[in-house]
């Protein structure tokens, strides 16, 4: 049995590890940290300790919903004092917590899909449009229309919001004040615990995101008590409507307008940036992998031939089992959430060796599992058929895990999914993809990864 953790050279009183930390990037550097303090260390932040698994056996172990919970701590707990008790950053013993699951969970099945995939399709192809015109000019800027993109979709699906993404070079001001509350909440992990001093060195910001987060929530109230005085002029079946007239179908009860407020803006939020940060990154890859792009084409290119205007039906999308390949490996290479919080519900050994007790925060490091030699050959090297059935078989189970972990994985990650293959799809039958020569991968970190400074030529086919 083992109490003592190896953790990073030079921590310092009080500090902790920070002299060693990258606040920027976060998780990619506890990634790098993995491959010379091992499977599982300690990180100091201030006053904080926090134990990161990065091993896939103790991975898997650490993902055991009988013995480890979630962890609401450091970004998650900030995301907490503005979003409440919302799906993301409640704790699984809050009723509001079930109470939303219960009503919610339909909604984000498989088949519900099929409610959502004519809009999902309107979008894509507004996207389409409007990468025609750009492209004339030059290269397009991936992640802000992808951004654009997924905000349209989750809008208008989730709560009859047109957020008229490229109608306007200007972007909607409910849309960039959310952004900006969402990447600040993402940067919070590294805040100064002392409150009159962090409110000292990051007034200006304070105060930038006290701003966003009075304007969404009065946006927000706003939509609600505009759509219970007329609820016979809004659709019947969005999230928000969901929201308001069901009740848990266990408890009875309903959610409370507070507790609706603070889901919209969660699904607005992290509901687009997810999904955009995914398609970015499969658009770069493919990109920089012609072969593995010519070979989606001919998949996507039997069910629309080239030079039509195609027109998806919903059982399309799960015909192109290749590009549901690429972008599973896109998240296995890039999961965009590239770790969770856990805590043991009681003191317990991890892997049958480790000590770990009650409430202690820990990380699972998604993005060092991801890359761990099991996945075979060489893991950095991208490679979707490394997601055919007969070789997804010979590894171990409970090491991808993109989307979270059992009872608090993503609620959203059907909807992600469709609406990623969908739209790649159709960028691929339309436009042929050309990196730019001089650019490097760079990953920004917030509360999701996204590629920074990307722009790719697109060539009309």
């Amino acid at each position: 049995m083992t109490t003592t953790l190896p953790h990073p050279p030079r921590r310092l009183p009080l500090l902790g590890d920070m002299l060693t930390a990258d606040p920027h990037r976060p998780v990619q550097h506890m990634a790098e940290q993995a491959a010379t303090l091992g499977p599982i260390f300690d990180v100091q932040v201030f006053r904080e300790h926090l134990t990161v698994v990065s091993g896939p056996d103790l991975y898997a172990d650490l993902c055991d919903d009988a013995r480890f919970g979630k962890r609401i701590a450091f970004s998650t707990a900030f995301a907490r004092e503005i979003t409440g008790d919302a799906l993301f950053a409640a704790y699984t013993t809050e009723p509001n917590w079930s109470r939303a699951h219960n009503i919610l969970q339909p909604a984000f099945s498989l088949s519900a899909m099929k409610n959502y995939h004519d809009t999902m399709v309107e979008t894509s192809r507004g996207l389409i449009t409007h990468w025609d015109r750009a492209s004339r000019s030059g290269p397009v800027d991936v992640h802000t229309d992808t951004s654009k993109l997924t905000l349209q979709t989750i809008g208008r699906i989730g709560f009859g919001r047109d957020f008229h993404c490229f109608d306007s070079a200007e972007p909607d001001p409910y849309a960039a004040a959310t952004l900006r509350v969402f990447a600040y909440m993402g940067r919070a992990g590294y805040r100064i615990p002392v409150r009159w001093l962090d409110q000292l060195v990051h007034h200006r910001a304070i105060a930038r995101v006290d701003a966003d987060v009075a304007y969404t929530q009065e946006v927000v109230d706003d939509v609600i008590r505009d759509r219970r005085a007329h609820p016979d002029a809004a659709p019947d079946d969005d999230l928000l409507a969901l929201m308001l007239t069901t009740a848990d179908p266990e408890t009875g009860e309903y959610l409370d307008d507070e507790n609706i407020r603070n889901q919209v803006f969660t699904f607005l939020a992290a509901g687009h940036e997810t999904t955009s940060g995914t398609m970015s990154f499969a658009l770069h890859l493919l990109a920089t992998h012609p072969d593995v792009a010519d070979r989606a084409r001919t998949e996507i290119e039997a069910l629309w031939p080239a030079g039509t205007e195609p027109d998806p039906a919903f059982a399309d999308v799960h015909k192109l089992r290749y590009l549901r390949r690429v972008v599973d490996e896109t998240l296995r290479l890039w999961p965009i959430g590239p770790g969770f919080l856990r805590e043991p519900l009681h003191d317990t050994l991890l892997g049958g060796r480790y000590l770990v007790r009650a409430g202690q925060p820990m990380v699972a490091l998604t993005l060092a599992v991801h890359r761990d030699p099991l996945w075979g050959g060489d893991p950095l090297a991208f490679d979707p058929d490394r997601f055919l059935p007969e070789r997804a078989r010979t590894r171990p189970p409970g090491v991808y895990k993109p989307f979270g972990t059992g009872l608090r994985q993503c609620i959203g990650r059907q909807l992600a999914l469709h609406e990623t293959v969908l739209t790649l799809a159709m960028i691929l039958h339309r436009f042929g993809l050309e990196p730019d020569p001089g650019y490097r991968l760079q990953v920004a970190e917030e509360f999701t990864l996204k590629p920074a400074n990307l722009r790719l030529g697109l060539r009309r086919r």
